[in-house]
């Protein structure tokens, strides 16, 4: 009988000598499951662990925010500006703005079906309400959320001095830097008389204060979610808000009517953080939510490769053989 030759599939082939007398065919078991299962379930950990990690430095980053110093450390000609967090507040339903169109309207006329996203500026500003019109416009265009479909947005200017017609002009020029059909109808720029301007700024704690020297107005910048029946949900801070942020808050005032399941595992291992008024991990959910999804997919694996194991062909040493 001649020598053997292995090749790597893992055949043994013994020929015949060159009369060809005899022929034995060896068939072994291929590469046994249960070793590729190791190593496998072993990756898939690190995986596992590597993404929470992640996902954790990625919720630490989100909530490093921006808030309004104390009153008692700001400069004399800031002493009465900033934003003092008025959470779960109800914004008054009955106080009396006129809209864009020159039309009297009321807060509560845009409650009860969306949740909003009030903010406040005044549109004559040279400075940092353009700016945070502009951030908010680009912040909407990067969540998949639709004006006036998911959400609605109150604009209203806290100048009493301004006029529809202005209002009318700043909502032209940024529908068209939002750029999406249909948002005309749920993007209301506002103006209104003293009194209606002082009880909302009360009311959500935005604190300016007028320069008569310049003839502008010393203020923050924010924006609030409310709720669709008008409660104050959350702030945000600043003139650029990220898209996460402002998605899930969204989700949240909305009480689960809008976004999907995505979002309400990502409310689960995030939390909004008054203090910086931004979305930071929980660290505890983050690794019971990473280790559910490990056991999920080691279980898994182990699952099918014991049914490969099964239907695989018993280990034979010589499977056939055949004789001339």
């Amino acid at each position: 009988m001649s020598s053997l030759n292995r090749n790597s599939i893992g055949k043994v082939h013994v020929g015949a000598a060159a009369a060809g007398k005899h022929s034995v065919v060896v068939q072994s078991l291929p590469s046994r499951p249960s070793r590729i299962l190791g190593d496998l379930c072993g990756k898939v950990f690190l995986l596992a662990v590597s993404l929470l990690l992640a996902a954790t430095a990625w919720g630490q980053g989100m909530s490093q925010g921006m808030m309004s110093p104390p009153a008692s450390v700001r400069p004399p000609y800031l002493t009465n500006v900033g934003i003092e967090q008025r959470l779960d507040s109800q914004v008054p339903a009955d106080l009396a703005f006129i809209d864009d169109a020159g039309h009297q309207v009321k807060l509560g006329d845009y409650f009860g079906k969306k949740p909003l996203i009030l903010n406040l500026v005044y549109y004559n500003c040279p400075m940092l309400c353009g700016e945070a019109l502009a951030g908010l416009s680009t912040s909407m265009k990067l969540v998949k959320f639709d004006i006036g479909n998911e959400f609605e947005v109150v604009t209203v200017s806290f100048n009493p001095q301004e006029t529809p017609q202005v209002a009318a002009q700043k909502k032209k020029e940024y529908l068209k830097r939002y750029g999406r059909p249909g948002a005309e109808s749920g993007w209301h720029f506002l103006t209104g008389s003293p009194d209606s301007i002082n009880a909302l700024t009360k009311t959500v704690g935005f604190q300016y204060q007028y320069d008569a020297a310049k003839n502008q107005y010393a203020h923050a910048t924010a924006i609030m979610v409310l709720t669709p029946q008008g409660r104050i949900s959350r702030y945000f801070y600043g003139v650029e808000f990220p898209p996460k942020d402002l998605r899930m808050g969204l989700v949240e005032a909305s009480q689960g009517r809008i976004g999907n399941a995505v979002d309400q595992v990502l409310l689960s291992c995030y939390h909004y953080d008054p203090a910086t008024g931004k979305y930071g991990a929980i660290v505890s959910n983050m690794l019971k939510l990473g280790g559910g999804l490990t056991v999920l997919l080691v279980g898994g694996m182990i699952f099918v490769f014991l049914r490969l194991e099964k239907a695989a062909p018993r280990r034979s040493n010589w499977s056939h053989v055949r004789g001339s």
